[in-house]
């Protein structure tokens, strides 16, 4: 569709842009990180994307090494012991996301879309929840400017699934205006008690 291919096309100009334009300060970054903590700088997760694809996510790691087995697991909150000094700061940015850009290139992700989730989530998904994978997974989303990991889970969905019922290239250009405000008020970076996904509990 010729929709689908402006979309791709905004996506390698931005991705392409950005990672170049990024790139110094990346590399500076995962110095900082590795002196501050061992382990890879760059942390690899495995995520769903469109039509349940899975693929692996890149970022910038936030916290110990092989932080997601200790603790909380995935459940990340403010003021989580597990997050390094220069992770407080990437979150807080949203640098940590830089990365993301090569997963843009590479035709996994897109720059708007629904932000991509882990399979034990996806395996919890409604039939209609499934229905967030219809697109390309993004970097920034209807949901990341209305809220994000501070709403209720089923609602952070549901914002999704208006996003892939009316996406649009003005839909998308609206939402990288709000990222902006998004991206400097901080707002929404943490689940709180009520929002987020709750692992399911052990029976």
């Amino acid at each position: 569709m010729k929709s689908d291919r402006a979309k791709r096309a905004l996506d390698v100009v931005i991705a392409g842009v950005g990672s170049a334009l990024s790139a110094p300060l990346v590399a500076l970054v995962a110095l900082a990180i590795r002196a501050e903590s061992p382990g890879s700088p760059i942390y690899r997760q495995t995520r769903v994307g469109k039509d349940g694809a899975t693929f692996e996510i890149y970022k910038l790691r936030t916290m110990m090494h092989g932080a997601e087995f200790t603790g909380a697991g995935l459940a990340i909150q403010r003021g989580d012991t597990r997050i390094t000094r220069v992770g407080h700061v990437l979150r807080r940015l949203s640098l940590d996301e830089l990365p993301n850009l090569w997963n843009v290139l590479h035709g996994e992700m897109s720059i708007v879309g629904p932000r991509p989730t882990i399979p034990v989530q996806v395996a919890q998904y409604t039939e209609r929840q499934r229905g967030r994978l219809a697109v390309k997974p993004g970097i920034t989303g209807w949901a990341q400017v209305n809220g994000r990991a501070a709403l209720p889970w089923p609602e952070r969905i549901e914002l999704d699934l208006w996003y892939v019922e009316h996406q649009s290239l003005a839909l998308d250009l609206k939402i990288l205006s709000m990222t902006t405000r998004a991206v400097l008020t901080g707002q929404g970076l943490y689940k709180g008690k009520q929002g987020g996904w709750h692992p399911p509990s052990a029976t």
